[in-house]
């Protein structure tokens, strides 16, 4: 009997065991918590790396073992008395705390409780401390499911993610936030690319350990997001030794093709049927182990990834035929050393280096047929990455961390021609270059924008020389990122106090050209055939530099109440490409406010809730042309005849004085009149609340409602007529067409723009200060959800995981890029440029996604078999009508939220107006994806061989997930019937991908 109560003791107990608080832990550790007798010793052990720490339970009864690497632990009371309680097998996941709770002694103090074995689930338990919006996966949790192996994939499994659109590559959207809105962290190192938000650097995808994804919520440590923060532990070393390989195999032939491209009229767009999408081969190998038993510890991997394949790019069936080869030689090594039980030293390297070659052959008009190699891209990404962090246990209750590291991104582009010339760009801004005399080699670029050829009436000018048919970049343009930060916690009674502090600068050379220094782009203008030339360059190396201060309590009010505080402190300062700082912006206060109560006291039901404040920095790319020498011309000519190789016009006369867009010269701009005075960092608030439930003893659901409101933002304004205007009214002879007038100016929208400008190019900047109701409206993005979500084991072979999110997202700007029309300057939009581009545009935005339901699990037949599956389903995004306002009072051709495609009122018949407000113009597809997966581990190899094949979209479903959204070409004239609403992107065909591995 008394054995028996025992046994039910500690398992009440034991039902404490697993409630983790989220928003007070390390961004690459986690820790153990709870409660016993004071004056108890808890000793916290890993055995298979020998790092051991004892720690003394308070005269309050809590004891906390922070900071602690992810791992399995036995975790051991002893008591005064002599007697002692062990836990086994608890598991410490990134960034959360485990609780284990010790019973009392027994009567008379003459009985052990016995050990007792802990086994983590598959999914993570209810955190009933926890404030964030979190999902954790492990690699043996996402070796499971048929996802893709990257970063991304396995982040839109999380709630509340939706993928990004095309034009930014593979990213995803949070919580309606734009792509480029998101922060990416590799054991503490930030690796989000901040020149333009747009990619992250990519460690190799088996050296993943664990992925957590913060969708909301999270605490002041994290900062410089307003969408979510993707956090990754990388495998590490133990005393015993491990290595293996695997090989992934995605052959092109089981690939389905691609779905021909066709407009609403039936005119062939895209002939796909002779596409070769790539076959993809990724080979691992790995080892880890001991290097000195219990002390230093070592992973080291090495992987290899190659992608080959072909395909044909352009409209209409254009010039252009290529066949692609990338490969990915990248490693990674994670040290480990346990100096003592007090002090611990990591090391972090990898390379994420991808070098592609593009070989390009010319296409006939009309037709899918290769014939002259015209010449190859190249590319070269990524780069090296290193990371040095210290850990000290300095007392029970204080412990101190401080991190160090720095990365390169390459961004390298040049190409050789078909005569072994090659051609690149040098990065040197240079006035001279007006005309088109001086540039970047090789052919023009030719475009052809007539109405009849871009309806196919009439064959289109296009160049047979010119193979990139876009700008050429820079052969050693690249990022570089130097990071510290310094952390520190102290358990104080009933609080527990963090604190930190870091720095980030990010360095970046970039620059780019038209290829063979000119574009050519072939028009009706005032009712003639004509030919506009431009010729554009940019070149600079720029800076950010941000620093960050937070301060943060979580307070256990009562053992079931946790009440959490943050401060935060944001601080940016952007520098030209003469170094010279021309925005600083300082301490932007972002507080952070949360609670969770377990309201039955068992961890069977939490009620939480948070609100915070997230800002975020400027880019690094907007000082690239918007605060360094940058060069924009623009002359249009009447001609009388074509090059037949180049496609460039001959005979030309010149048709208007040649002119400067954004007043762009190729000089440099003074610092002091690029951003208003009373510029803001851009910022976000945020509100969740929700509960979740224990439905089984397993397994668990819940619901959260999120309300995020972006209160600010930043963006470009252009429109030079409010100078005229104020010139006008202060008695100055505005002189705007001078290199000291500068067109675009950074500013919050909905705020007055305060600018020292030299209005009248006297040399002297006058103080100059433009209302807001002038400029156009305040910038607005909400997005409002709400999120059912579901986890845990059904049996113990079988785990499901899932979510259902109604939501919305309204708005009249996305935020840093622009998904209507693919625009990827972060920061600078044609959104705001003019009042007159801002017409129409609040309404639904491109990230809306009226419901979405994932789900997402495997079954294990038993010991040999197994089968994985994850299913998606999503509802589709707005759809615009772009075309021409009035009479385009601004020169953004069809860029306006105007159309004649705009919907009927059914009481009068007609679209009374040309306006089609966002999103208005109907939705895209539905769309349903299933993948699935089976895996076969032989009994014979004792669970060291597996073989595992993936089937992605098993029922090739491929709807458009985008569409051509101009109902109107340049000149005005309507699109309906003939391109307006022809798909742009379909769902990837389905693709099979095999896998064999071996470890030992």
């Amino acid at each position: 009997m008394n054995r028996a109560l025992r046994r039910s003791a500690l398992t009440v107990a034991l039902g404490l065991c697993f409630a983790s608080t989220v928003q007070a832990q390390s961004n690459t550790a986690g820790a153990v918590f709870g409660q016993a007798s004071a004056g108890d010793t808890v000793l916290v052990e890993n055995p298979a790396t020998g790092f051991k720490r004892s720690i003394s339970v308070g005269s309050d009864g809590q004891y906390r073992a922070s900071a602690l690497p992810t791992g399995s632990y036995r975790i051991t009371l002893q008591r005064a008395d002599g007697t002692s309680s062990v836990r086994e097998n608890v598991t410490v996941n990134v960034g959360t705390g485990t609780s284990v709770n010790f019973a009392a002694a027994p009567a008379g103090g003459a009985t052990n409780l016995e050990t007792i074995q802990v086994t983590a689930a598959l999914v993570n338990p209810i955190d009933v401390s926890s404030v964030e919006s979190t999902t954790i996966l492990t690699a043996e949790q996402i070796a499971k499911i048929p996802v893709p192996r990257d970063v991304t994939s396995v982040a839109l499994l999380a709630p509340g993610t939706v993928k990004g659109d095309a034009a930014f590559g593979n990213l995803a959207s949070f919580g309606g936030a734009s792509v480029a809105e998101n922060a990416y962290f590799v054991n503490g190192f930030n690796i989000t690319n901040s020149f333009k938000g747009l990619n992250f650097a990519n460690i190799p995808f088996e050296a993943i350990g664990e992925q957590q994804i913060k969708t909301g919520g999270y605490g002041a440590e994290f900062g410089r997001a307003l969408g979510g923060v993707v956090n990754l532990v990388t495998k590490r070393g133990t005393n015993e030794f491990h290595a293996g390989g695997n090989i992934f195999y995605t052959a092109s032939s089981l690939r389905a093709t691609e779905r021909d491209i066709y407009s609403p009229d039936g005119q062939l767009i895209s002939d796909n049927s002779r596409d070769k999408d790539p076959t993809e081969t990724i080979a691992s190998v790995w080892a880890s182990g001991a290097l000195v038993k219990d002390t230093l510890f070592g992973y080291a991997l090495l992987q290899y990834g190659r992608e080959s394949g072909s395909r044909r790019y352009g409209d209409n069936l254009s010039v252009l035929n290529d066949s692609e080869t990338a490969k990915n030689p990248n490693w990674l090594v994670k040290l480990d050393w346990n100096i003592n039980d007090a002090n611990l030293l990591e090391f972090t390297g990898f390379s994420d280096k991808r070098e592609t070659e593009r070989d390009v052959f010319s296409n006939p008009q009309g037709i899918s047929q290769r014939q002259n190699y015209l010449g190859t891209v190249h590319d070269e990404t990524g780069g090296n990455n290193y990371v040095m962090k210290y850990t000290g246990y300095l007392t029970d209750t204080f412990t101190l961390s401080a991190l160090y590291g720095t990365g390169e991104y390459k961004r390298s582009n040049y190409g050789i021609n078909a005569a072994g010339e090659r051609l690149v760009y040098d990065g040197v801004v240079s006035p001279d270059n007006a005309a088109g005399i001086i540039g970047a080699a090789g052919c023009p670029v030719v475009s052809d924008g007539r109405p009849d050829a871009v309806a196919g009436i009439i064959p289109a000018i296009t160049s047979s020389c010119s193979f990139l048919g876009q700008n050429l970049g820079l052969t050693d343009a690249q990022d570089e990122r130097d990071q510290f930060r310094i952390d520190a916690e102290w358990q104080l009674g009933s609080h527990l106090l963090r604190a930190g502090y870091d720095s980030d600068t990010f360095k970046s050379r970039d620059g780019e050209a038209s290829e063979g220094g000119v574009a050519w782009r072939y028009v009706v203008r005032q009712g003639r055939d004509q030919v506009r030339r431009r010729v554009f360059q940019t070149g600079a190396d720029v800076e950010v530099d941000s620093e960050a201060f937070y301060i943060e309590d979580t307070w256990s009010i009562t053992d079931s109440f946790n009440a959490y505080i943050g401060l935060r402190w944001d601080s940016f300062e952007n520098k030209n490409g003469e170094g010279q700082t021309y925005v600083k912006q300082d301490n932007q206060f972002g507080p952070r406010l949360g609670f969770s109560w377990d309201v039955n006291g068992d961890s069977t039901l939490k009620i939480f809730g948070n609100a915070g404040r997230y800002a975020l920095p400027i880019a690094a790319n907007v000082a690239v042309r918007g605060s360094s020498p940058s060069l924009y011309s623009q002359q249009y000519f009447d001609y009388t005849g074509v090059d037949p190789v180049t496609g460039a016009p001959t005979g030309l006369t010149e048709a208007s004085a040649l002119s400067y867009l954004n007043n762009e010269f190729g000089i440099g701009k003074d610092p002091r009149t690029i951003a208003s005075k009373n510029l803001d960092p851009q910022y976000q608030d945020e509100y969740i609340l929700g509960f979740q439930k224990a439905i089984t003893d397993n397994f668990s659901g819940g619901v959260r409602a999120i309300y995020r409101d972006l209160k600010r933002s930043i963006d470009d304004q252009c429109d030079y007529r409010v100078f005229e205007q104020w010139a006008d009214d202060n008695g100055y002879a505005i002189d705007s067409y001078n290199p000291a007038f500068a067109y675009c100016h950074i500013y919050n929208p909905g705020r007055d723009l305060d600018v020292d400008i030299d209005i009248d190019a006297d040399g002297t900047l006058e103080h100059v200060v433009i209302p807001a109701n002038q400029l156009g409206p305040k910038s607005k993005r909400t997005y409002t959800a709400v999120e059912f979500f579901a986890e845990g084991q059904i049996t113990d072979k079988f785990f499901l995981q899932g979510s259902y999110t109604w939501s919305k997202n309204k708005g009249n700007a996305e935020g840093g890029v622009k998904s209507d029309i693919g625009q990827d300057d972060t920061g600078v939009t044609q959104d705001f440029d003019y009042p007159e581009l801002m017409v129409g545009a609040d309404g639904y935005l491109p990230n809306d996604r009226r419901h979405t339901l994932k789900l997402f699990g495997n079954y294990e037949f038993n010991e040999q078999w197994s089968t994985g599956a994850n299913f998606l389903y999503q509802s589709g995004r707005p759809i615009n009508c772009f075309g021409v306002y009035g009479d385009d009072p601004v020169g953004y051709l069809n860029s306006y939220f105007s159309c004649d495609a705009g919907p009927v009122d059914p009481d009068t018949g007609s679209n009374g107006t040309t306006i089609v407000r966002r999103g208005s113009a109907g939705r895209t597809d539905d769309i349903f994806n299933l993948d699935l997966n089976v895996a076969y581990r032989p009994s014979f190899a004792e669970g060291r061989l597996a073989f595992k094949m993936d089937v992605f979209n098993v029922f090739n479903r491929q709807k458009a997930l985008a569409v051509d959204e101009a109902g109107e070409d340049s000149t005005g004239n309507p699109l309906m019937g003939i391109t307006y609403l022809t798909p742009t992107v379909y769902q990837a065909p389905r693709a099979v991908r095999f896998m064999v591995q071996y470890n030992w």
